[in-house]
């Protein structure tokens, strides 16, 4: 017993750790240099009768969503590149690309410095704070919901990796359009906020690929990922 609680805590460590290392990870920009507020409109207002039919498409998948969507929204309420594992192989992890894994740390940590001032400015209330009908099957939120920052960085990481494997592009969009609208299914958020976290992520990612301290960081992450995908 005194083994397994051992690796267990060790396990426990290592999880913490590499949460940590995450959190710390300086973004590439912030919103100085990507300001959407002047990129993107106004959400609409509450209410107004493009709101109210957003709640109904909403209210409309909660009725319908099966338990394997909603364990993938679920599972996709992660921040992280290895959501596309599915796509891009079982040697895509973590343990083999500490260079790309320590690299898309700072793509995730670029869309919270770059969107959360944006949501603060809007302050957009979340499905389930206009109605108590919405009942979200992923973790709560009071940040605002416009943009989505979940949408923003799933298609940054998905141009930024399909930039590198360009072989899988149209797998890695589709992956990353899935993780977005999982957003929908999940409670938490109005499709139009989704519609605006993908052009954020446009926006910034190609914002990114042509600063030349990203292009250094980049050239390295992909050398390692080709590398271990045999390519």
């Amino acid at each position: 017993m005194k083994r397994y609680a051992s690796l267990a805590a060790g396990l426990l460590l290592f999880i913490a750790g590499s949460a940590a290392q995450a959190e710390d990870a300086k973004p590439f920009v912030t919103n100085k240099d990507v300001d959407l507020t002047m990129i993107l409109p106004p959400p609409p207002a509450n209410d107004s009768a493009e709101t109210k039919a957003e709640l109904g498409a909403v209210l409309t998948l909660q009725v319908t969503r099966t338990p394997e969507m909603e364990a993938s929204a679920i599972a996709d309420a992660e921040e992280d590149v290895w959501r596309f594992t599915n796509v891009m192989g079982p040697n895509f992890n973590k343990e083999k690309l500490p260079k790309f894994a320590a690299f898309f740390d700072r793509v995730v940590a670029t869309e919270g410095a770059v969107v959360d001032p944006a949501k603060d400015v809007w302050k957009r209330p979340r499905p389930h704070q206009l109605s108590d009908l919405v009942k979200p099957v992923v973790k709560l939120s009071s940040s605002g919901s416009w943009p989505s920052g979940h949408a923003t960085v799933g298609t940054m990481m998905g141009i930024i990796l399909a930039d590198m494997v360009p072989e899988k592009r149209a797998e890695i969009m589709a992956r990353a359009a899935e993780y977005a609208h999982n957003r929908v299914v999940g409670g938490i958020h109005y499709p139009s906020d989704v519609e605006m976290g993908k052009i954020s992520g446009s926006v910034i990612a190609v914002v990114l690929l042509n600063r030349d301290d990203f292009k250094a960081e980049y050239d390295v992450a992909k050398a390692e990922l080709r590398s271990d995908l045999g390519m």
